[in-house]
């Protein structure tokens, strides 16, 4: 006899703010575990696409939207929800500014928190958010996603810093600057950041640049 399964999205939305990496998490409104914290995120409806779900799951949560997403991962363990069999699709999103956020009619509260001092989790959204982190350390070994964290114009301090708190280490700053200007994937936008002492060189990521190198071979 096959038991009723559901499917539900989850999103998780990382920023850089206060020097830290930090995800957008709502406060449970209702049972199970009601007043713990989660990633925005829902059932999906039947006459809805996966996309579809997340998008409108992540407003009504929290009033985001207009937020591009990827699919991350799909987690299934048969005890995950204590509702029933529930399989979750988890999506994943950075933004280079941390969005306005406010809790919708489906959460008490949606706020910025540390992915590094996690509150306890609703679910198994711990492992989520475990597993979202770990990806996005990845995608920074092979491609230029930590472009995605920062504005459009940014100084080398900006992009280091960046990289620094998703890697959660220090990288030598002349190491840095030099394999980051070798693998052309930035380029100077001609202005400059006004700032004590020497004004600070403004670049962009280059829309026609494919950084398939190896982040912790740019920068060990």
């Amino acid at each position: 006899m096959r038991s009723e399964i559901s499917v539900t999205v989850d999103i998780v939305i990382f920023t850089l703010r206060e020097s830290d990496l930090q995800v957008l998490l709502v406060k449970r409104k209702h049972a199970p575990f009601e007043g713990r914290w989660a990633i925005p995120g829902g059932y999906v409806n039947a006459d809805e696409s996966l996309e579809d779900a997340a998008a409108r799951e992540l407003f009504e949560e929290t009033h985001v939207e207009d937020v591009h997403i990827e699919q991350l991962y799909t987690f299934g363990e048969p005890k995950r929800d204590p509702r029933g069999r529930v399989i979750t699709v988890a999506y994943f999103a950075l933004v280079p500014a941390p969005l306005a956020v406010e809790a919708g009619d489906d959460a008490a509260d949606a706020q910025w928190k540390s992915v590094y001092r996690l509150p306890v989790m609703a679910f198994d959204h711990n492992q989520i958010l475990d597993y979202a982190l770990k990806r996005l350390r990845y995608k920074l070994e092979y491609s230029a996603v930590g472009f995605q964290l920062l504005t459009p114009e940014f100084t080398l301090s900006d992009l280091q810093q960046a990289y620094e708190i998703v890697l959660g280490e220090q990288l030598d700053k002349r190491n840095f600057r030099r394999r980051i200007l070798q693998a052309a994937v930035i380029e100077p936008t001609g202005a400059h950041r006004a700032h004590e002492g020497r004004p600070a060189r403004l670049y962009r990521f280059r829309e026609d640049a494919v950084a398939e190198v190896k982040a912790r071979r740019l920068f060990p």
